[in-house]
């Protein structure tokens, strides 16, 4: 690999911020745009990196090329993760970086994560349907689907999205 996956930085916190939300935005997984309420979170690396774990890519020169929210069952940003399980969310690659092996990297640096906790023992997330390239690299790594585990984050509103475990 020609770039290092480890904590974010502080000084990290905006590149990877903007990375995040410019990913989401221009792949068109941001329901209502610019405007969407999860493109605030998906910004906020400062509150993402003091209740969770969050992982960055970094080029040689130290260029922010992707990262991800790591987090326990317990953790406040666990979605769908119960107590014996790990969850990540928020991948995303910048453009530029893309076929590299950032995000498969990113992955399965949450799944070592994952294995080296005790009493976790599987690892959980959930995915957009339109998220194709995710879900191969979620397959290549051993991830299946669970579809008892789907759910909509608005209620009030027809999007599921998709969820994926790996037995540890």
């Amino acid at each position: 690999m020609d770039f290092t996956i480890r904590a974010v930085r502080p000084e990290e916190y905006e590149a990877l911020g903007e990375l995040t939300a410019h990913a989401y935005l221009a792949d068109g997984f941001l329901a209502f745009g610019e405007d969407d309420d999860y493109a605030h979170l998906l910004r906020d690396v400062a509150r993402r990196a003091a209740e969770a774990e969050v992982l960055v890519a970094v080029d040689t020169d130290g260029t922010v090329l992707g990262g991800v929210t790591f987090t326990t069952g317990s953790g406040e940003w666990a979605d769908i993760a119960e107590p014996d399980e790990a969850e990540f969310r928020m991948l995303a690659v910048a453009h530029a970086a893309r076929g590299r092996g950032v995000g498969e990297a990113l992955v399965r640096a949450c799944v070592e994560r994952a294995r080296a906790l005790d009493g976790i023992h599987r690892l959980v997330l959930s995915t957009q349907p339109t998220m194709g390239t995710a879900h191969r690299v979620y397959g290549r790594l051993g991830f299946v689907r669970a579809p008892e585990r789907d759910w909509k984050p608005l209620p009030e509103h027809d999007f599921t999205l998709l969820a994926y475990v790996l037995e540890l």
